[in-house]
């Protein structure tokens, strides 16, 4: 057998990387994506290490669906329908927005540049990125409805923003204005026939997932899933990217009821795994990129190419703050008195927040790398390697400034540690724990009295936690003394767990509510059943 080639050497660097810079996030407290970057940005300063070329290909077929997918999978569907309206107005507004003010602004600050050149660098960089924000945001305590919003945002905004790539490019290359109707007719199918193709595939997989109860095979099923909704989306050149989201969120809304725990339990610990491997692959690569970027710009002094980077990041940021506050605003009025929604009126350091958290991610740094390098007349695509450099650019200067100085600001605003869906999940609980008692004592009254004991113990158990509950303690603790008691107590789980996907069905609790439940009752039932065998 040969010895290991350039390649796979290079993807064991990669992956010894991301263990060590995520184990120094861990003991440093740092989200891992700011010391992910920064240590690729280290690590592309030693000299004679091998150099790593980031493939956009290898970003938009092979890393984004998986993502897009796993990060659907964790939204809660009542959360993310609820915020829709404040969504919508960042995902598409605000990308326009930032296409539009980058284009007008981009010939008075860069040289070589004109508005179309503007159309595509704003294009690049409009997306922003859900796993930077939002890792930082929920680390310390930012409210669960501001982090909804961000995830909504960054879930649905890269169609968004590769639409408008595709329109700027189209103009850049071709020379070529598309007409209105082309742009209304495009930007529709792209939304309808991603949808349409994601819910289709998804109620496809569902149906399937009735035969199966295989964990490996399922975890097998749930990684072909993204990217057979991606390819088959683009295939028909609709929306790779709103599919699989789509289909995501589908799935997951009935994941309830189609895996059995145990199955859940191996797939949810894969599929974090696997996510975890994925991002921290592309952040380190975002900052080993450096010396390839860097050795492709001619003409500009290191002070210049600092400049440029500086003020076009600070030029995003400024972009961002000025639109989110006139947009929660309105935002705020059309759920009040159009969808006549119960919510509190965003304080302006909660919109302040918002605007803040714009920070980009590696759909920037691929979209600008996927430019094509010549015209339709032959002639090189202009300020193309300036456009690479400022994408990287606004992802590290975002992905450090904003990441390092968001915590220092959500607490120096009085934003930490706010309530979230505490409340929500400790009165789930409490219904579940009470359910299961009351089955209990149901289950008793038709029994034989030499069953007795066994109610009596295990409702004895049932009634401590909820008490616990009901007094500020949990005790998640499950007796099975007896064969008659552990199916009582498997009966007692299922009650809780229809109780619970009840609770989320009436939209009284949310997904992540209704998963963190889930898994205790997964992992109860799998050590009853492991004594019950």
């Amino acid at each position: 057998m040969s010895g290991l080639g350039a390649a796979e050497l290079i993807f064991l660097l990669l992956l010894l990387f991301v263990v060590v810079f995520g184990v120094l996030a861990r003991k440093l407290g740092i989200p891992y994506p700011i010391v992910m970057v920064v240590g690729g940005l280290v690590l592309s300063l030693i000299p004679g290490l091998p150099r790593f070329t980031l493939d956009p290909e290898f970003i938009f077929l092979i890393i984004l669906p998986p993502l897009l997918y796993s990060a659907a999978w964790t939204t809660s569907w009542r959360d993310f329908r609820f915020n829709l309206p404040s969504i919508l107005l960042l995902a598409f507004v605000m990308v326009g927005i930032t296409v539009l003010g980058v284009a007008l602004a981009a010939p008075h600050v860069f040289a070589g540049f004109d508005w179309r050149l503007g159309l595509a660098l704003g294009a690049v960089v409009a997306p922003t990125d859900a796993i930077a924000a939002t890792s930082i945001a929920s680390r310390v305590g930012l409210p669960t409805a501001i982090v909804d919003i961000l995830e909504g945002e960054s879930l649905i905004n890269d169609a968004t923003g590769l639409l408008a790539l595709e329109f700027a490019t189209a103009i850049v290359v071709e020379n070529h204005m598309p007409t209105v109707w082309n742009g209304v007719s495009t930007f529709t199918w792209l939304i309808v026939g991603g949808v349409g193709l994601g819910l289709l595939i998804g109620w496809i997989v569902l149906r399937i997932e009735q035969f199966i109860d295989d964990g490996p095979i399922e975890f097998i099923l749930s990684i072909l899933v993204p990217y057979a909704v991606y390819f088959a989306a683009e295939s028909v050149h609709a929306s790779g990217v709103l599919g699989v989201v789509v289909c995501g969120l589908f799935l997951s809304r009935h994941s309830a009821q189609f895996f059995s725990p145990a199955v859940r339990i191996q797939i949810w610990s894969v599929w974090e795994a696997l996510t975890f491997i994925l991002n921290g692959l592309v952040f380190v690569l975002i900052g080993l990129q450096l010396p390839a970027i860097r050795a492709s710009i001619h003409g500009y002094s290191l002070v210049t190419l600092l400049m440029y980077g500086i003020v076009f990041s600070a030029l995003l940021i400024v972009l961002r703050l000025v639109w989110v506050f006139p947009g929660a605003l309105l935002a705020y009025f059309f759920r009040c008195r159009v969808l006549h929604q119960s919510i509190v009126r965003p304080s302006a350091r909660e919109m302040f927040i918002v605007g803040w958290t714009g920070m980009r991610g590696v759909v920037s740094l691929a979209a600008a790398l996927a430019l094509p390098a010549v015209l339709a007349n032959g002639a090189p695509f202009p300020q193309r390697n300036i456009i690479v450099y400022l994408a990287f650019c606004v992802i590290v200067f975002t992905l450090v400034l904003q990441g390092i100085t968001l915590p220092f600001l959500i607490r120096a605003l009085g934003l930490a540690g706010v309530a979230g869906p505490d409340c929500e999940e400790r009165e789930a609980r409490r219904i579940v724990a009470a359910a299961a008692v009351s089955y209990l004592e149901a289950a008793k009254a038709k029994d034989t009295e030499e069953a007795t004991t066994s109610y009596e113990d295990l409702a004895r158990h049932y009634q401590e936690r909820l008490a616990s509950l009901q007094a500020g303690d949990e005790n998640r603790d499950a007796k099975a003394d007896h064969d008659r008691q552990l199916q009582l107590s498997l009966e007692a789980v299922r009650v809780e767990r229809e109780t619970a996907i009840r609770l989320r069905n009436e939209n009284r609790i949310n997904d992540q509510v209704l998963r963190r439940i889930e898994r205790e009752l997964d992992l109860t039932e799998s050590r009853l059943t492991e004594h019950a065998g």
